[in-house]
């Protein structure tokens, strides 16, 4: 994992973060929180593939 990588993450949640308080202080409510849900999911599917490269590092440190 590289810093570029957490770089993705921490501007997505900004670009949410800003989201949100736009729908909000506008009055939907309902789509902020789609906003935030979707910037949740969306960090989750980089993560995966990710998490499952350190799972598999370990497997051939260990070799399992």
């Amino acid at each position: 994992m590289d810093i570029t990588f957490l770089f993705k993450i921490a501007g997505i949640g900004i670009i949410v973060a800003i989201l949100q308080q736009l729908l909000s202080k506008t009055g939907r409510e309902e789509f902020a929180t789609l906003t935030v849900l979707t910037g949740i999911i969306v960090i989750i599917a980089m993560l995966v593939p990710q998490i499952s490269s350190v799972f598999d590092e370990l497997k051939s440190i260990f070799n399992l």
